[in-house]
């Protein structure tokens, strides 16, 4: 990732959740992460959209991770005895109001930003609580998220080289993002019992984690300087900016959807996918080597899935977890 874990961690200072005590706490938060994970559907689109063989592969894996990450919050609500329940407007707003409306969106608000600000909160549990199957079960699940993030990071990078418009339109839909999280944390300062040691911190976390956000969109390319240096003009304008050119893209794609339908009833004019594209992908030019290809933005090809101990293999799930790993698992 180009933030490392190391500036990605917050210091609670030794305050811990107990799974007693604190019960509801965590079953409120694992409650939020749930949906998130659900929200591993919306995978299918972009897999539909992707732009390359190589983005598809990372798509489908990861669309396994996340539903491997749904048995997981339901394994940690069994051990707190606790049912799934709905969650806040502020996460569903940021997991599925924000679905990105591109292949660049989705990659820079979703992934690089929004799985960035998943990443940060998985660090605080594992750091707060005090329970080491729900931690074990949590680590198992940050490595996987992280090369999520790093693929958000690269494919951004890549999306917005040479092209200045696009680039201050995804920064002006991250601020949206950022308000969003301003929004859940005022949600949490009164759902929450903020005297608690671990959640009276929780102030100086959500800065910290909008630190970190501002530090990725820089190193991204995003921007220049921190989003906390802007002027609300700024800001406002690059909002304006982004939401307008959204307008403008969705009215000339209708309009040309219109002229074009006589067309497409004939199988012509529609959009350019894998199926149409896929003779001049570079996985497939290199013939009989796809299997020793790497994936977009990781260390590891696709089928290192199938094999990595301890984080795509054995996943917890309702009433325990999966009895092998790898394949055999998910079968």
């Amino acid at each position: 990732m180009l933030v490392t874990r190391e500036e990605m961690a917050f210091d609670f200072q030794g305050a811990k959740l107990d799974p007693v005590k604190d019960k509801d706490v965590i079953v409120w938060a694992v409650q939020q992460f749930l949906y998130g994970e659900i929200t591993g559907v919306q995978i299918g689109h972009w897999l539909y959209n992707a732009p390359d063989l190589e983005s598809a592969r990372f798509l489908a894996r990861q669309a396994v991770e996340e539903f491997q990450h749904v048995g997981n919050f339901l394994r940690i609500l069994e051990i707190l005895g606790a049912p799934p329940d709905k969650a806040a407007w502020s996460v569903r707003f940021l997991a599925t109001g924000l679905m990105g409306g591109d292949w660049a969106e989705h990659v820079a608000l979703e992934m690089a930003l929004g799985e960035g600000l998943v990443l940060q909160a998985f660090y605080a549990m594992i750091e707060t609580v005090d329970e080491p199957e729900i931690v074990a079960i949590l680590k198992r699940g940050v490595r996987q998220e992280e090369r999520h993030v790093d693929f958000g990071e690269q494919q951004t990078r890549k999306a917005i080289a040479g092209r200045p418009a696009l680039r201050r339109r995804l920064l002006g839909l991250a601020l949206v993002s950022l308000w969003g999280v301003s929004r859940l944390e005022a949600f949490m300062k009164k759902r929450l019992p903020m005297d608690h040691p671990a959640l009276k911190r929780l102030p100086d976390l959500v800065r910290h984690t909008v630190r970190i956000a501002e530090l990725r969109l820089m190193r991204i390319g995003l921007t220049e300087a921190p989003i906390s240096s802007m002027s609300a003009g700024r800001k406002l304008a690059l909002v304006a900016e982004a939401y307008g050119g959204k307008l403008a893209l969705g009215l000339a794609s209708w309009v040309l959807s219109v002229l074009l339908f006589p067309l497409r009833l004939l199988g012509l004019a529609g959009p350019k996918r894998l199926t149409d594209t896929y003779l001049s992908d570079p996985l497939v030019a290199r013939g009989g080597r796809l299997g020793a290809g790497t994936e977009a933005g990781t260390e590891a090809g696709a089928n290192s899935a199938e094999d990595d101990p301890g984080d795509a293999g054995e996943q917890a799930g309702p009433g325990g977890r999966q009895a092998g790993h790898g394949a055999a698992a998910r079968a």
